[in-house]
């Protein structure tokens, strides 16, 4: 690996405060859509520095919305904290000491209680108007978003209210285990999506028609974006018990038009920050992800907006420790995070680069460390360090997968706020 050495270095430029990421601020220029990604879901500096990068965005350059890997009605209780609206708590902490779903130190995190709390202390400073949201872009809160459904018709639209309840009760007899409620669809004839369809084609032309002149367009939205999570979300566990990665696809593309549909509610000219991890951030056209069919919304977002407009921001370490689980719903552990295996990325920037380096790459002329395959890691929140040789890693070309990546050498676990055991089914397909 001693050949990238001289390129790695040429590329490489230190990280030492958030002064040093006006490079990547150029490079970001006009972008609609910024996303940052992380290996883990559970290293410190990966959200601190996100956060860092997301502040100057939001200050400096007038985004308008960010968006994570999250549950939509968990991080709509954060939005209306750092919105400053009247019903939310005033100290973010409480929206997400909130989070209960499994693995809760995603979100539930000191690290995004300080970005929150900056977050909200920028926003009491501009127009309502012009408040930047925090938006949950995931597809698993199936049970949650039908009863936030159910909530806002019988106070605002109890027309509805039918249609919400056929739905409701087409789910109830699964007791809120989604593989209950798909291993059903597989060995029974039957499923609940055209009660999902039902409600949400009626809640779209509610979300999308005048309503009522004391209607909040943003709790219309709200309830719109619920319909829109159930419906992927049955879709999703559906699609999951068949096995296979179809199920990966149906969630990235889930996420991708959430992302669209808030842009489109922000009006002409906004612009969103996604944070998701690396292997929905990078382009999966640059990994062997393609080779399986899989998809990711790094790539969704290039080809919706065109590669201009968005930059795509990879995150990476070689040691230290992780916050994860050992298995799906265990305890929340802090681990040791063992020194990457020789011949990969995290390898070869190890040997050459600074302890915390920032690369942004160049669009023409580049070195091999970019064009050249490279395995590179990725830790899920279930993780097991003794085992990372059989599959931690993704085949990637660099400088195609992304635009730039924020670099690591060694690195410490997030600070969860509650560390309690809270059992969940298993859903995602790789623990990412």
């Amino acid at each position: 690996m001693a050949r990238y050495a001289d390129e790695v270095v040429a590329l490489a430029a230190p990280l030492t405060d958030a002064g040093d990421l006006d490079v990547l601020l150029d490079r970001i220029g006009d972008a609609r859509v910024v996303m940052l990604g992380e290996a883990s879901h559970g290293t410190h500096e990966f959200y601190r520095w996100r956060a860092e990068l997301t502040r100057r965005l939001i200050a400096e350059q007038g985004f308008s919305l960010v968006a994570v890997e999250g549950d939509w009605p968990d991080c709509d209780r954060v939005d209306r904290s750092v919105r400053c609206r009247a019903d939310a708590p005033e100290d973010p902490y409480h929206a997400l000491a909130a989070f209960e779903r499994w693995p809760t130190w995603m979100w539930a995190n000191e690290e995004v209680v300080d970005f929150c709390r900056w977050l909200r202390g920028h926003n009491a400073g501009v127009d309502p108007e012009c408040r930047v949201g925090f938006h949950g872009l995931d597809v698993y809160s199936l049970w949650e978003s039908l009863r936030e459904i159910l909530v806002w018709l019988r106070e605002r639209e109890p027309g509805l209210v039918p249609a919400a309840l056929a739905a409701y009760r087409c789910f109830e007899p699964y007791r809120e285990d989604p593989q209950e409620y798909a291993r059903a669809t597989r060995f029974v004839p039957t499923s609940c999506e055209n009660e999902v369809v039902d409600l949400l084609v009626a809640l779209r032309a509610t979300a999308e028609g005048p309503g009522p002149a004391d209607t909040d367009p943003d709790a219309r939205f709200a309830a719109r974006q619920n319909a829109e999570v159930v419906a992927g979300a049955e879709r999703y566990y559906r699609t999951m018990v068949a096995g296979g990665r179809q199920s990966w696809n149906v969630r990235d593309r889930h996420m991708d038009e959430t992302l669209d549909r808030l842009l489109d509610h922000y009006g002409p000219g906004s612009k969103a920050v996604v944070w998701a991890h690396n292997t929905h951030v990078g382009d999966a056209r640059a990994t062997d992800m393609a080779d399986a069919g899989e998809i990711n919304i790094g790539q969704l977002a290039r080809q919706r907006y065109g590669a201009d407009q968005v930059v795509l921001v990879g995150f990476g370490t070689h040691h230290g420790a992780v916050v994860a689980g050992g298995a799906w719903g265990a305890p929340t552990e802090l681990m040791a995070v063992p020194p990457a295996m020789t011949g990969t990325l995290e390898d070869v920037l190890h040997r050459s680069a600074p302890e915390r380096a920032l690369f942004v790459f160049p669009r023409a002329d580049r070195p091999d460390v970019l064009t050249d395959e490279l395995d590179h890691r990725a830790i899920g929140v279930v993780y097991h360090p003794e085992r990372e040789r059989l599959g931690n890693y993704v085949p990637t070309v660099l400088g195609d997968r992304y635009d730039a990546f924020c670099w690591f050498d060694a690195t410490q676990g997030v600070r969860p706020l509650h560390t309690g055991r809270a059992r969940e089914p298993e859903t995602f397909p790789s623990g990412v």
